[in-house]
């Protein structure tokens, strides 16, 4: 989990959109944040109106617990007035203080709250919908904790590295539709997004550090996922099949851009100002 997501401003954001979602009184401001922060509200919505029945492990609540013990103490949730000499001596300067002060606490308290039953949800959305695939009534909550996943990451290389390990996720359940053409075409059109998608994070990652680093992540994408695809290729109707096909075409479209990025970074290559599905073009190397 991104502890970026929990800074003071996007923490309070969140709850201001998880408010107004809920019928609460709107916030005439628009954060730059608003988008990213659209699908944990939208769980989050979800969650109350169908609060997952799975359990939590024992030794996550445990280290939950201790973590926002550790966060409350050193925030001063829950500490008095009294015990505090800088809201104390704040007070001296006017009665406009004290309030302010303790409604900085009660959102603090508010942030740790959210956080604790956020994390708790998710934790148990992902233990009741792991194995789910598509047909199944915990599917689109499966799809909804990816969201909120990709919601809490802000490293570009975390996630497009995400993108392809719901890339990976896709294939998994697609076996588990042979003899399913609409469903099981269905699903491979969700995993070459992901594919595209995380390529093309990664590999623009790569372009703007001129660093090859982030394509490491890409290359171990294709040694599993070509040999997973490959196991199928040849199983299913002649739809299927097809479909399988363009899927491992892809991978090797996807193979060709890695090691061309590579090569322009290596050699110092600049890289074209275009771009497709896959990323940034490299230029040729001379």
């Amino acid at each position: 989990m991104d502890n970026a997501l929990f800074s003071r401003r996007r923490a309070e954001r969140f709850a201001q959109l998880l408010d107004e979602a809920n019928g609460g009184r709107r916030h005439h401001v628009r954060s730059r944040d608003d988008d990213r922060l659209a699908p944990l509200v939208t769980l989050g919505r979800h969650l109350g109106a169908n609060p997952p029945a799975a359990e939590v492990d024992p030794e996550f609540r445990t280290g939950l617990r201790a973590m926002l013990l550790a966060t409350a103490t050193r925030e001063g949730v829950g500490t008095p007035a009294a015990a505090r000499p800088a809201e104390k001596a704040a007070s001296s300067r006017g009665s406009l203080l004290p309030a302010v002060t303790a409604r900085r606490a009660r959102a603090r308290g508010a942030i740790l709250i959210g956080i604790a039953a956020g994390a708790v949800a998710v934790s148990g959305i992902s233990a009741a919908s792991e194995n789910a695939v598509p047909g199944d009534a915990l599917y689109g909550m499966k799809r909804g904790t990816e969201r909120a996943q990709l919601a809490l990451t802000s490293s570009d290389i975390s996630r497009g590295q995400l993108f392809l390990d719901f890339a990976r996720t896709r294939l998994a359940e697609a076996a588990t539709l042979r003899g399913n053409p609409s469903g099981y075409s269905a699903v491979l059109d969700d995993m070459d997004a992901d594919t595209r998608q995380g390529v093309r994070v990664l590999t623009g990652a790569a372009a703007q550090r001129s660093d090859p680093a982030a394509l490491a992540a890409v290359d171990a994408f294709l040694t599993d996922q070509r040999r997973s695809l490959s196991a199928l290729e040849g199983r299913g109707s002649r739809i299927d099949r097809v479909r399988t096909s363009e899927s491992l075409a892809l991978l090797e479209s996807v193979a060709e851009r890695a090691d061309a990025m590579r090569a322009a970074i290596a050699c110092g290559g600049a890289l074209t100002v275009t771009s497709d599905t896959l990323g940034p073009i490299p230029a040729v190397c001379s």
